[in-house]
């Protein structure tokens, strides 16, 4: 297959877009698929850079518009299926293991989880793909919940197919505005990071709260009978 080369006043000359721009220079769409398989497996590698970038690099001609959506989701796939065994291999009991040993949380709480995904993994699989942050990290608890694989891959693929071609084609019509996407997607990533985070903090405040209140009769003395 013969590649142009990004050779232009607008390509990215350093860091992770340029690093993704040698990718897609050297192996054309199977490059692209590389650095979204490690997006997903290392979260601060920014898919609202890299997927843009290739959108910008199917416009330039550097490879096919079919081809930058088929590889990109093709390794979010391969990068999620990782991660969910991960989570395969880590296991329920490590993970109620582990959870015994964490302060302020009850077994009661995970129990509670587990029960909410029996119920609910299937979307939050499907969409978890198009949410910042989450797009990555749900693969691990499906996993450990042991979701079957052809419904965990059948999900990710579309919820991924979905995700990417909506960066994927605004790096495309944006042409060398393509660094715009990353703008308002990373906007979006912090909005995500920041509920999570104060989510978070509110619930760290009144589970301590909970255990520090007094419980009903506790503190007062012991109680004696009247003898006339």
């Amino acid at each position: 297959m013969d590649l142009m080369t990004l050779a232009l006043p607008q390509e990215p000359a350093g860091g992770i877009a340029g690093w993704a721009a040698d990718l897609v220079d050297t192996l054309g769409g199977p490059g692209a698929g590389l650095a979204i398989a490690l997006e997903n497996l290392f979260p601060p590698l920014p898919s609202e850079v890299i997927l843009p970038l290739t959108g910008f690099a199917a416009g330039q001609g550097v490879i096919s518009l079919a081809s930058a959506l088929f590889w990109t989701t093709l390794g979010s796939v391969v990068g999620a299926a990782a991660l969910y065994w991960i989570g395969v291999l880590f296991g329920r009991e490590r993970m109620h293991a582990l959870w015994a040993k964490l302060p302020l949380v009850k077994t009661s709480d995970l129990e509670r989880t587990e029960a909410w995904f029996a119920k609910h993994g299937t979307k939050a699989v499907f969409l978890g793909r198009m949410v910042p942050i989450f797009r990555s990290l749900i693969s691990v608890p499906a996993g450990v919940e042991r979701m079957r694989l052809p419904v965990f891959l059948a999900l990710t693929s579309l919820g991924s197919l979905i995700w990417n071609s909506v960066l994927v084609l605004a790096g495309y019509w944006l042409g060398d505005q393509w660094d715009a996407v990353e703008t308002y997607v990373g906007l979006l990533s912090k909005v995500v990071l920041v509920s999570v985070l104060a989510a978070a903090a509110v619930w760290v405040v009144v589970r301590v709260r909970s255990r520090n209140r007094p419980r009903a009769g506790a503190g007062a003395g012991p109680r004696h009978r009247r003898v006339d």
